[in-house]
């Protein structure tokens, strides 16, 4: 029985000093460093980016305005011309029997109007020395009068046919670049077919949209009381490539449509770029940078953050503890930071990385991120 005892107690003894030696070791245990940058507010140069669709300063459709057969095509596809220039030949026979109709008729009108004008001038004296009656001098002034009519008319006609006739002959209305040619020679056309397109590319527009929302926020923070005031105010934007590369001038907003798109809710921009390169070509795609300022936000990597049920998050440090705290904010152009917008105050400092390894109330020791926003 004394030998139980003693057993007893030299057991509870060692877990004695076994719960001594662990509570010994979790209070020498010190508390994990994690960087921490101290808040303040700063300007920040955001920007916003739109697909684009790219189209030349004059893009205008070639169409015959004859029916008939393509009897030539001087130029090629990609072509550089000039107004004026020859681009097809356009065969049309019922063109070519207007014009010989037209010529014709001119020619019989021409020889009524010579006979009426003989029975006038032969009748005239005739009824002056009262051989016959004026009755029948007026008859024959009045033939002459209705061939010189029927002259006008027939001579009207032979302009029109000879009008039509010059539109065999296809030019190009202005400077530019020949686009595609889907009619080939032999084919049969009229006016309701596109020959080509000539592009006018010296200069490029680009045409973005935005949304009712966005088009009223991008409007709030440009200055000037009316749209046109405003428009003259805005920064030059930029245009990204579809290769991804930016081009090398410079944009300016143009226009901004005064309606809202009832079908797509948004307002059509419409962004000029010079084009004296020749680089840009009308069709093709890119993106619209738009650049804007914000002003007095937090700028923060955005390794310090974390996302909970679409909720961007933090964590503030508070003592020697650390909270979460939900914030709203904004991509920066660079992609490796945030704009904040919300949710934190001047003065405020958070946990800048490492927030992986974090949880909510967990006590840190703070290290100086020398990487502060300011």
């Amino acid at each position: 029985m004394k030998t139980k005892m003693i057993l007893s107690g030299a057991i509870a003894l060692l877990g004695f000093a076994s719960c001594a030696n662990n509570s010994q070791t979790t209070q020498e245990m010190p508390a994990q460093e994690y960087p921490v940058m101290a808040l303040s507010k700063q300007d920040a140069n955001m920007q916003t980016v739109y697909p684009a669709t790219i189209k030349g300063q004059e893009d205008i459709d070639i169409k015959p305005r004859i029916d008939g057969y393509i009897e030539a095509i001087y130029v090629d596809e990609g072509s550089i011309v000039k107004a004026g220039q020859v681009l097809f030949k356009i065969n049309s026979p019922s063109s070519e029997q207007a014009l010989t109709s037209a010529k014709a008729s001119v020619n019989s009108e021409k020889a009524k109007v010579n006979t009426a004008e003989v029975n006038v001038e032969r009748y005239r004296p005739l009824a002056e020395k009262g051989i016959v009656s004026e009755i029948q001098l007026r008859t024959y002034e009045n033939a002459y009068e209705t061939a010189l009519a029927s002259l006008q008319q027939a001579e009207a006609t032979l302009k029109n046919a000879q009008a039509t006739m010059s539109w065999t002959t296809v030019t190009s209305p202005i400077d530019g670049v020949v686009g595609s040619i889907p009619y080939r020679k032999g084919s049969l056309v009229n006016s309701n077919n596109t020959l080509t397109m000539i592009a006018n590319t010296g200069n490029v527009y680009a045409y973005f949209s935005l949304n009712e929302r966005k088009l009223m926020e991008f409007l709030e923070g440009v200055e000037g009381t009316t749209q046109s005031e405003k428009i003259k105010n805005m920064e030059s934007v930029s245009l990204i490539l579809a290769d991804g590369s930016e081009y090398e001038e410079k944009g300016r907003i143009e226009t901004i449509t005064g309606t809202v798109d009832i079908t797509t809710g948004s307002a059509n921009f419409r962004a000029e770029f010079s084009n004296k390169s020749g680089k840009l070509r009308s069709g093709t795609s890119g993106k619209i940078i738009i650049p804007k300022t914000l002003c007095d936000v937090y700028v923060i990597p955005q390794k310090a953050t974390f996302s909970q049920q679409d909720k961007v998050l933090v964590y503030k440090l508070e003592g020697d503890s650390v909270r979460q705290q939900i914030i709203s904010v904004q991509s920066m152009p660079n992609g490796q930071e945030y704009a904040v917008m919300g949710g934190l105050s001047d003065g405020d400092k958070i946990v800048s990385d490492g927030v992986a390894t974090l949880r909510n109330g967990m006590k840190i020791s703070a290290k100086e991120d020398l990487r502060a926003s300011n």
